[in-house]
């Protein structure tokens, strides 16, 4: 499989066409931001982890019956997916309270919640990725009521089957972002990434934070905790 014309860069990845229509290859960069992109820098490595633990879990859930765009790893930073046309919804599944969730209702961090509660995010960065509800959604024409009520009850599935798996290494999955994409067809399938980017991790014991929260707020030991996540899920060489 070869790239031919680089289709898209955004702020983590590279997207490439490829010589088959309906598979592009995605190119993971050391780039890191916070703050929809108001914080930039460099993370060393991390498109290898982030490239190679999506991928892992993207085929765990496979296996848990939630189609996902993985087709094929071609390197440590490069693999070919689904071609899709992305949903302009981020999918935000929170277990505890932590990030923006405490600043806006006043929480604890690390509180535990009664149940999963799932947000969704307008995807454009001009506006900051405003938060909005389904009815929004389905308003304004981002999606349809069948396409919101696929993609809520694939993210809730998706949360099961990462917790289970992050607790038998001994990681709290705390919340995490979710992108979803039409394939040619109009099948909805798990698209973007699952990675210590868009994950919060936290050490079951010690509570240790071991994701992107240590660049957001300047914590250290960055690249360590990404190569911990890589030791922990067995994809360290």
């Amino acid at each position: 499989m070869t790239k031919t014309e680089q289709l898209y860069e955004g702020k983590a990845k590279k997207v490439w066409a490829t010589e088959n229509p309906d598979v592009v290859i995605v190119d993971y960069k050391d780039d890191a931001t916070a703050f929809n992109g108001k914080k930039k820098g460099t993370i060393m490595g991390k498109g290898i982890v982030n490239n190679k633990m999506s991928n892992y879990l993207m085929q765990i859930l496979e296996a848990k019956g939630v189609p996902t765009h993985f087709v094929e790893e071609l390197s440590d930073r490069e693999t070919a997916v689904k071609r899709v046309t992305i949903v302009p919804l981020e999918v935000i599944i929170r277990n505890r309270a932590a990030g923006s969730i405490c600043k806006r209702l006043g929480l604890e961090e690390g509180m535990d919640f009664i149940a999963p509660s799932i947000e969704f995010s307008y995807k454009c960065d001009e506006l900051d990725d405003p938060l909005i509800s389904e009815y929004h959604a389905i308003s304004c024409g981002f999606s349809t009521r069948e396409e919101v009520d696929t993609i809520k009850e694939m993210a809730f599935k998706v949360n099961d089957a990462l917790k289970e798996y992050f607790a038998s290494i001994g990681v709290e999955l705390i919340d995490f972002k979710l992108e979803f994409g039409k394939t040619s067809d109009g099948t909805i399938v798990l698209a973007d990434e699952i990675s210590p980017d868009t994950c919060r991790f936290w050490d079951i014991k010690t509570h240790e934070k071991l994701d992107k929260d240590r660049f957001r707020r300047d914590l250290g030991g960055v690249e360590d905790a990404y190569a911990e996540m890589m030791k922990r899920t067995g994809l360290e060489k």
